[in-house]
Formats: structure tokens, C-alpha cells, sequence
């Protein structure tokens, strides 16, 4: 991708659109009940890819780039679409959708408390959590319409991840590279502590899809250096 540029992610962006269209939903009919323990971690996830968006979407209006607007209303887009796949597993499983949790509550105050920036670096530990939990559901879930769905997400994320070390990156360039560093390592130590609440509060389902506690908090922060340094 170009260094200052956002019209390659743009391209990106809507080739996986136009994938997605032409490719349609998953067949729905063939869901199967979710595991109790599945099913409330999904409930979970499911709140947190919920959100309209919209405070990033103001945030990168005002940083004045109009291409880097519309790239984000398309990762936007892409997070809301999880958002309504997952409701539909949970639906083929006959299980509903939940109202919050308190995880979501605490990362969107967060969010919306801070600059472009630091938005996006709080983001940014939710997308690299994510890249694990929905590789973990893709391989150990029992039925192939959860897989599909895992999967699904799990190739947008993958895309999301270097879309937002682009910004970050940018964003950071201009401080000395003791600060950088600093705040990149900051970044990895509050992801480590996210990664073991999330082990904790997502136990029996990582148990379920045949990964521990301390192999999901291990593997999380093990992604996360290759991560930072792209950032820094």
C-alpha cells in the first residue's frame, strides 16, 4: 500500500464489498444449537461488533483526508456486517442477541474519550483479540456454519489489522523513536492484560474450541510484536 495515500484501501475495501455481494449469506437453514458456552461468547463478541461507528467516522473527518473518510466508513461498514452475521448464527441456533456487556461498555467509553490517535490504538487491541478468538472459533467450533461465519470475519479482520497500522503508523512518524517505542510497548502490556480478561471471561468457550486460557493470552501477545512494529 502507499505510504500517504488511501485509494489502494479503498480498492481493498470494496473488492471484498463486491466479494461479499456475489458470494451472499451463509445457508442460515443448516444451523445447529450452540454450545451454552459458545453461545454466550458469542452473545459477547456480537455486542462488541455492534456499534455504529460513527465517533470514528467524526474523528477522521476531522483529520481533513477525504480519502482516508471513505476508507473508514467501508471498515465500518465490514464491522456492522459481523455484527448481523453474527445475530443470524445466534438466530439458526435459536439464541438471541443480548442488550451489552460490560466489556463493550468499557472500550467504547474509552474510545469516545479520546483523539484519533488513541482511538485507534484502543482499536486496535479489540481487532488483535479478535484475530485469535474468531481463528479459535473457525477451528474448533463443531458445526460448519459456525466456521463459515468464523471465517468470514476472520478475513475481514485480517485486512483490518494493517489498514490501521497504515494510520498508526502515519500518526506516530512524527514523534522521536524513544516515544514511539514507548508507546508502542505501552500499547502491547495493555493488550497482554485485555487478552488475560478476556481468557477469563471467555474460559469455557476457549475450552470448548480446544484452546486454554494461557495458550489464547500467549498467542495474543505473541502477534503482538510483529504488530507494534509495523505501527512504530
Amino acid at each position: 500500500m502507499g505510504s500517504t495515500a488511501y485509494g489502494d484501501w479503498i480498492r481493498d475495501f470494496e473488492a471484498a464489498r463486491d466479494e461479499r455481494a456475489e458470494r451472499g449469506d451463509p445457508e442460515w437453514r443448516t444451523g445447529v444449537p450452540l454450545d451454552p458456552a459458545i453461545r454466550r461468547s458469542v452473545q459477547r463478541f456480537q455486542v462488541g461488533e455492534d456499534g455504529d461507528g460513527a465517533e470514528l467516522i467524526t474523528k477522521a473527518e476531522a483529520a481533513g483526508d477525504a480519502e482516508y473518510v471513505s476508507a473508514v466508513r467501508m471498515f465500518v461498514a465490514e464491522e456492522r456486517n459481523h455484527a448481523r452475521l453474527l445475530a443470524l448464527l445466534l438466530a439458526s441456533g435459536g439464541a438471541p442477541v443480548i442488550a451489552s456487556h460490560w466489556s463493550d461498555r468499557v472500550f467504547v467509553t474509552l474510545r469516545r474519550a479520546l483523539g484519533l490517535r488513541l482511538e485507534l490504538l484502543v482499536l486496535m487491541i479489540a481487532e488483535a483479540v479478535a484475530l485469535r478468538y474468531y481463528r479459535a472459533l473457525r477451528d474448533g467450533a463443531d458445526d460448519v456454519l459456525t466456521r463459515e461465519v468464523a471465517g468470514r470475519i476472520l478475513a475481514d479482520e485480517e485486512r483490518h489489522v494493517p489498514f490501521h497500522c497504515h494510520r498508526l503508523r502515519r500518526s506516530l512518524r512524527p514523534l522521536p523513536p524513544p516515544v514511539r517505542l514507548l508507546v508502542t510497548s505501552g500499547w502491547r502490556a495493555v493488550l497482554a492484560a485485555v487478552a488475560l480478561v478476556v481468557a477469563v471471561d471467555h474460559g469455557p468457550a476457549l475450552r470448548r474450541l480446544g484452546v486454554g486460557r494461557l495458550r489464547f493470552v500467549a498467542e495474543v501477545v505473541r502477534s503482538s510484536g510483529p504488530i507494534a512494529g509495523t505501527m512504530r
